[in-house]
């Protein structure tokens, strides 16, 4: 039967399968309950039309087992009645009947058997489409959620970015205190250093004059009334 090859996918389909390839859920899923409904829509259809020949078949069927019971009472009536040529009559008819029978029988089995693979292919489908859709609002609320968190997953890692810029600032900020306050420490080493020099002091005293000077001056002191 076509409809079977169509929808064999729907029997061996898996929910939690189908909704993990789907490249975003939140938008899938809708789509996808549209492909259930349309899906069911058509499996309905067909399965009505499989289970109006399996009623079909049934029916023929039933009609020629009466058909085979009513020969045999009338062969055997024919019997009773002294009359072999009216009985032989029926039995022949109800030997048609017999291989009828068959072949309605095997008509049947099939059509029954088919029947209950649609049946079972449309409760499965129905029960596919009332679990989607009792889990679309949780597994959309379940999107919403991840999405923010791989939002802050990345602001979280644009952060770290930043804090290691601003370590390598910090850094460079001590680098350039550390400089200034050398600058600063020997500056002031510079201003509180002597302006003469000891070689300077040495030479001052290299040129002292001599005694003989010193007595003349003193001499010189006296004769003009100044005193020492």
């Amino acid at each position: 039967m076509g409809i079977l090859s169509r929808f064999k996918d729907i029997m061996s389909s898996n929910i939690n399968a189908l909704l993990d390839k789907m490249e975003d859920p939140e938008k899938m899923i809708d789509q996808y309950l549209r492909n259930l409904e349309s899906d069911l829509g058509k499996v309905k259809a067909e399965t009505a039309a499989i289970m109006a020949e399996e009623t079909r078949a049934k029916r023929e069927l039933d009609e020629c087992n009466e058909e085979i019971e009513k020969m045999q009472n009338y062969a055997q009536k024919a019997v009773l009645a002294g009359n072999d040529a009216d009985a032989r009559t029926f039995l022949e008819k109800k030997q048609q009947l017999v291989n009828k029978q068959a072949s309605l029988q095997q008509a049947y089995t099939a059509a029954a058997e088919n029947a209950a693979k649609m049946r079972q292919m449309h409760d499965k489908l129905v029960g596919d489409i009332n679990e989607l859709n009792s889990r679309r609002d949780a597994i959309k609320a379940k999107v919403k959620v991840a999405k923010t968190t791989e939002k802050i997953n990345k602001m979280t890692s644009s952060i770290s970015g930043s804090e290691a810029s601003l370590a390598a600032f910090e850094r460079m900020e001590a680098k350039a205190d550390r400089m200034l306050d050398q600058a600063n420490a020997e500056a002031e080493l510079n201003a509180n250093a002597p302006g003469v020099s000891i070689r300077d002091i040495q030479a001052k005293y290299d040129a002292a004059p001599s005694s003989a000077v010193d007595d003349e001056l003193a001499a010189l002191k006296a004769q003009m009334g100044i005193q020492q």
